[in-house]
This record gives C-alpha cells, structure tokens and sequence, in this order.
C-alpha cells in the first residue's frame, strides 16, 4: 500500500506535500461540446494512467529558494507560487532537490497534469480544476488584482489539489505537438502517454492570475520555448520513486 500524502521535510524545515493520484482512464482534450476550446485541445481520445504523486500546491517560493538560495519572482512572498521559471531551471532545481531527497522527482506529463487536474477517478466533470465557477477555486483576471496570491486559499479540486487553474501557469514536462492528439486518437487508449518525441517547444498548463477564464479550464493547452521564464510548476513522483 502507498500513502495517500508524502511529506517531504527538507533539513531547513521547509516542507512539501504529494498526493497520490489514483491511475485510471479518461477522456483527454476538448470535444465539440465545448465551444471555448482551440482546435489544439482537439480531438478528445482515451488515456490510461499508472498512478503517480503529484505535488499538493504548485512550488512555492519558500521552496524554491530552500534548495536554489534565489527568488526570480516578481510577486514576492514565500508562501505564493514560484514564477517566472523556465522549462530548463526547473529541470535544475528539481537535479538539486533530488539529490537532497534521494528520490526522482520530475515534472508531471501533460496526460498526468489534465487527468489530476480533471479529478482522477473522482472527476465530476468540472470545466476548472474543482468547479464550473472559477472564483471558488482559481485566482484569473477578474479576481487576482493583477498579481499572483498565497497556494490554497481557494478550493481544492476532488483530489485535494489546489491551484490548478488559475494563479501560475505550470510546465508540463512534454514537448508540444499540435497534431499531437490525432496521433494519440488513432491509437484508441493511449497508455501513459510521454508526449512527443521531437519539438524545441513545451507544454505549458492552467492559467494564470493574467489570464481570462477561457485560458485556466483543464483542458487548455499552450506552449512556451523551454529557455523563456515566465511561469512555474507542479512536481511529479513516480511509485517506483517512493520505495
């Protein structure tokens, strides 16, 4: 049996919480139904994930500078989401963090982040990550006053995850493909899809406390070059990580 919650506690006695995510089967991407998405949310085809963790709030900034000693952030404070990241810091934090932890941390797939995002097994369907009106459960243009807020302070979605629409974008740890999912949908279900194989982009998820509501639904999709430090992101666990 694996633990629902893993607290990390690092020596400085700042801490982390993974929750674990039920693997399962589900309906990824937009269907026709949904007239806000873009057509690179299209079309919706059958994934299967193994489970994982994955990280309760995205990586705040006491955190960050825990393992980095730094702050590229421009809305400070430690309890708010780091910010203005690339795809390629992060891949250097998360090098430090394990070595401190001895595990093998990561960032989620795109698969693993929607399919968490959505509720996993105890998904209700929500258009955001938790609910159909965004300012119960997300910081966006119309409520954030121009600025990122302390993670949890709006509701969690069905798994206890919060923050994932809304606040910070978060890197995905696929390379983008428009076409991407016409390929997955020609496969049926799709087991623990990786993303593509080739691409100099990345995939960025869940708006922001800039973005209109459209931009924060759980099945938003976009991409950033790895090198630009605009956003933040979630940690990943594998089960075989935990031991």
């Amino acid at each position: 049996m694996h633990p629902p919650v893993i607290t990390e506690i690092l020596d400085n006695n700042i801490s982390f919480d993974m929750l674990l995510v039920e693997g399962g089967e589900f309906l990824m991407g937009s269907t026709d139904e949904d007239t806000d998405a873009f057509d690179r949310e299209k079309p919706a085809h059958q994934v299967r994930l193994s489970s994982f963790y994955l990280g309760k709030f995205p990586v705040t900034q006491d955190l960050w500078e825990a393992v980095m000693g730094n702050n590229p952030s421009d809305f400070k404070g430690g309890r708010r989401p780091l910010q203005r990241v690339s795809w390629d810091d992060a891949q250097g934090f998360i090098k430090k963090l394990n070595v401190l932890t001895k595990r093998q941390y990561g960032l989620p797939t795109e698969a693993e982040w929607e399919y968490a995002a959505r509720g996993g097994i105890l998904n209700e369907g929500y258009l955001f990550a938790g609910s159909d009106k965004l300012k119960q459960v997300g910081w966006y243009d119309e409520n954030s006053n121009s600025e990122t807020h302390d993670v949890g302070q709006k509701y969690p979605n069905e798994l206890g995850l919060y923050d994932m629409s809304g606040n910070v974008y978060e890197w995905c740890n696929d390379r983008f493909d428009s076409n991407y999912y016409a390929k997955c949908k020609k496969q049926g279900i799709v087991e623990n899809p990786p993303g593509p194989e080739s691409g100099s982009l990345r995939v960025i998820r869940g708006g922001s406390w800039s973005s209109t509501a459209q931009y924060c639904r759980v099945a938003y999709r976009i991409n950033f070059g790895p090198g630009l430090r605009e956003v933040g992101f979630r940690l990943a666990l594998s089960l075989q990580s935990v031991g």
